[in-house]
């Protein structure tokens, strides 16, 4: 062979194998990220040890470590079903035609409308496979026996026809979808996978205060090994595959019934409570490992949060050094940062650099927003319309712009927060501290206004010494409600009207 040719072709062979590891370099660095969000019940934001908690949870410490913190993130309301509905649409709750309270019957129909556009199928419009593995809680749309059928017990569930298939999750997005229609202690208790449940109630069940159908067999304690164990088979079979996936994993701890399994039941030393939340940061490891194990953990996304502040039962842990929400004040369903503020933490380690912590604002109804950024899908003018993308934050914690949040009660009263400035619009808690709405004084002033920044508390009502600020605020929320949207874009209704007063104390 003539050397010119032979020169020719080794040059040709060099520049072909440049394309070629140039193409696979650009294909891999941008690669869509899989996208994990893990979702914990009832956990405050001083549950985990890296803030304050008494009890060990070195794997969400983990994620701390590895990633970033967000020291003021809070849910769009302080109880659990809206705040889901937020993390799920981009959008506040008290839009839709639930302005107060939560689901808490078995027969109550989806919350999330038909159609309606969530992080679920705006990630499967981009070649994401979606899986649901946990606790639903926003209405599964069972089908209803024939009224003259006769009942196997007269308590609520037994008019449902549980061997016909149902509206769930996978009606919104989701490939795939195991868990459980609400909280442990709401009937109907039962697996469902996909659209049907996998065994047919048999006996009633009382957990709590509630009784309903059961499968003979569930256990409540039972829940968080089940939903590890799906989540970690799961990703161990999509990193099998070229499709990235997201996987939304809502657990059912530290909600009560408070019930750690049998080999965590003691391992606080503390109280079950503190197990529980022990066995809750278990799940998490289970999941960073099963990432650890396939590869696959520099490009997968993992968010952790919860869906509101603890729950007021646990009061007496502070006598123990607990404090199940920090410093704040209030708790679960009300106005006050304990109902809201929340731990928020995220793991990215292509893009995100480690032990970073952030003050920005964010509401969890922002996840949406950042979702489409990263995967490049842009929301239509009816979606996620309350959100605003952190994705900027996660490359450099000091960005910290975000337009004002708002916040809401289990009452149905509004709070809105603009940087330091907190305006709670009701003279009360909103939900079930002291004082509960109709316990404060004749003379209370109608609204609180707070600066976050030097009274994290909320101790000191300065509403009365700043009226301009409490007269913008208002504004700003009454704009928010009337052009259906928080974020720019093109106005949007609500469905139904809204106070931002709140309901009348007498409806609480």
């Amino acid at each position: 062979m003539h050397k010119l040719e032979l020169k020719h072709i080794v040059i040709s062979s060099i520049v072909l194998s440049f394309f070629f590891l140039m193409s696979t370099y650009l294909g891999a660095k941008s690669s869509k990220p899989n996208i994990i969000f893990i979702f914990a019940d009832d956990m405050g934001i001083g549950d985990v040890s890296h803030t304050t908690g008494k009890a060990p949870t070195p794997h969400l410490d983990r994620m701390a470590k590895e990633g970033m913190r967000f020291t003021d993130a809070h849910t769009s309301s302080s109880v659990c079903t809206p705040s889901r509905y937020s993390v799920m649409t981009g959008r506040y709750c008290w839009r839709t035609h639930l302005k107060k309270g939560v689901y808490n019957k078995p027969d109550l129909y989806p919350l999330i409308k038909k159609g309606e556009t969530t992080i679920a199928s705006l990630l499967k419009s981009k070649g994401y496979h979606t899986a649901c593995i946990g606790k639903w809680h926003l209405g599964i749309g069972w089908q209803k026996l024939p009224e003259n059928q006769p009942r196997k017990y007269n308590t609520l569930g037994w008019d449902i026809d549980y061997s016909k298939p149902a509206i769930t999750p996978t009606s919104n997005g989701f490939d795939y979808f195991f868990g459980i229609t609400s909280s442990l202690d709401m009937p109907p208790f039962l697996y469902i996978e996909n659209e049907r449940a996998i065994s047919q109630p048999t006996i009633n069940m009382k957990v709590g205060s509630r009784v309903g159908p059961a499968v003979e067999g569930f256990r409540i304690d039972q829940c968080l090994t089940d939903f590890a164990a799906k989540s970690v088979s799961y990703i161990h079979e999509r990193a099998e595959s070229k499709d990235p996936f997201f996987l939304y994993l809502p657990l059912t701890s530290p909600h009560t019934p408070i019930s750690p399994s049998k080999n965590w039941i003691g391992k606080s030393g503390i109280d079950k409570y503190c197990d529980f939340v022990m066995e809750t940061d278990w799940v998490v490891g289970e999941v960073l490992k099963a990432l650890d194990d396939k590869g696959i953990k520099d490009n997968t996304l993992v968010i952790f949060s919860t869906d509101n502040g603890s729950s007021p039962g646990h009061s007496d842990l502070r006598e123990r050094g607990h404090y199940t929400n920090g410093n704040l004040r209030g708790h679960k369903a009300d106005i006050f940062d304990g109902g809201h503020r929340v731990p928020f933490l995220v793991r990215w380690p292509k893009v995100v650099k480690p032990n970073t912590e952030t003050a920005r604002l964010t509401c969890l109804t922002d996840v949406i927003s950042t979702c489409s950024e990263i995967v490049g899908k842009k929301l239509d003018a009816a979606s996620g319309v309350d959100g605003v993308s952190f994705l900027e934050t996660l490359k450099d914690p000091n960005i910290e712009e975000r337009s004002a949040i708002v916040h809401h009660s289990f009452g149905g009263f509004f709070a809105i927060r603009k940087g330091k400035w907190k305006l709670n619009l009701c003279p009360h808690s909103g939900g079930w501290s002291f004082p509960m709405p109709g316990q404060e004084t004749a003379d209370a002033p109608k609204v609180q206004l707070y600066d976050m920044s030097k009274d994290i508390a909320e101790t000191t009502n300065l509403s009365e010494q700043y009226p301009t600020i409490v007269n913008e605020l208002t504004a700003l929320l009454e704009e928010y409600v009337q052009k259906g949207r928080s974020t720019a874009g093109k106005p949007q209704g609500n469905d139904g009207e809204v106070h931002i007063y709140g309901p009348p104390v007498e409806a609480f």
